[in-house]
């Protein structure tokens, strides 16, 4: 059994994630004490509970110590297997980190893993729907994983409910490494701005917003759909955003969102995520900060070796890379040189553990 200190480094949700995913994917029991010891509210919430859950569900894990509350659990996992899933993480807890932790897993699965999961696709302090879509996904799909993602509904703070349909399909046997470590030029930019029971001008004045002022700075062709649903009883709370993707020459996938709130204009909205993608292409890395973070797991067990770049090394990504480097044999080298950090790794070469 592996023993992991919760209260490590971030000290907080991404270490039970990053944990209980490692521990479903490899096979081997773990034991997480400390839980989100550093949040306002340690232990275990209501979104963490249905996170573990949705994860023990695709290997038939047994928990110890599930409460809410609970600082202290043990998780033993079975073999993976495929076939329908669904999940509720309650409120608006984030679908994307729930899909963040599971992912390698569902990759690994004997079979076709089809997963719906309900709560926040679009709230603060996580990856929205559509980032997952533009970048998350395709980024993932060099390396062999094959993942579709539909949503259904989007969900935003406080009351959640949207729903995402995802289809995973295993890998054939290993995951391939990947490189990342040049930006090169930018060859398109496109994206989605969206506005969920608000009006239709408020998605359009997002987009238009982050079209300016990266016209301005050279980029005059940038697609952006418009996503909007203004009397959609379905959808719980209003909401609206934006997110987008840069593909450059180097096949190197850089994404941003930004999320509206009340009181704040959407051309605020639109502005902010364009400026955070083109910080990002000025300082030249490959990687965005959110990419990094969720690569890591798969970097160490892909068959051979992988390299990034990124502008820095950021809290949740040390905490994913001392947790991976718990479960598996396996170093993460981390250098800087001009402003750029280069994350590399020797993946375990991890096969299916039905083959």
């Amino acid at each position: 059994m592996i023993e992991i200190d919760g209260s490590m480094l971030e000290g907080g949700g991404q270490i039970l994630r990053t944990s209980i995913g490692l521990s479903a994917l490899t096979g081997v029991p773990t034991r997480i004490t400390k839980i989100r010891s550093k949040r306002e509210k340690p232990g275990l919430q209501a979104q963490h509970m249905a996170g573990v859950t949705a994860i023990a569900k695709l290997v038939d894990a047994k928990v110890v110590g599930f409460e809410i509350g609970s600082s202290s659990i043990e998780f033993h996992p079975q073999k993976p297997k495929g076939g329908i899933f669904e999940t509720d993480v309650g409120t608006a807890g984030s679908i994307s980190l729930v899909f963040q932790a599971l992912a390698p897993v569902a990759c690994f699965a004997p079979s076709d893993v089809s997963l719906e999961l309900t709560g926040g696709t679009d709230v603060p302090w996580s990856p929205t729907f559509d980032y997952l879509n533009l970048v998350f996904l395709p980024t993932l799909g060099k390396m062999g994983c094959r993942i579709s993602a539909h949503l259904i509904r989007r969900g935003h703070y406080p009351r959640g409910g949207g729903v995402v349909r995802f289809k995973i399909i295993p890998v054939t046997d290993q995951l391939k490494p990947i490189t990342l470590n040049e930006l090169g030029e930018v060859e398109n930019i496109k994206g989605v701005s969206h506005a969920v029971k608000l009006a239709k001008h408020v998605a359009i004045r997002q987009a238009e917003a982050a079209q300016d002022t990266l016209a301005r700075a050279g980029f005059k062709e940038v697609g952006i759909e418009i996503w909007y649903k203004e009397d959609e009883i379905s959808h719980l709370s209003p909401g609206s955003g934006i997110a987008l993707r840069a593909l450059t020459t180097k096949n190197a996938f850089i994404g941003v969102d930004a999320l509206g709130e009340k009181g704040k204009p959407a051309e605020r909205v639109g502005f902010e995520a364009a400026d955070k993608l083109l910080a990002y292409l000025r300082k030249r890395c490959a990687v965005d900060i959110n990419m990094l973070d969720m690569l890591i797991p798969y970097m160490a067990i892909a068959d051979g070796v992988s390299v990034i770049s990124a502008s820095e090394l950021s809290l949740h990504a040390r905490t994913n890379i001392a947790v991976t480097e718990k479960f598996l044999e396996t170093e993460f080298a981390v250098t800087e040189r001009n402003g750029i950090t280069s994350i590399s790794c020797k993946g375990t070469g991890m096969k299916r553990r039905d083959r």
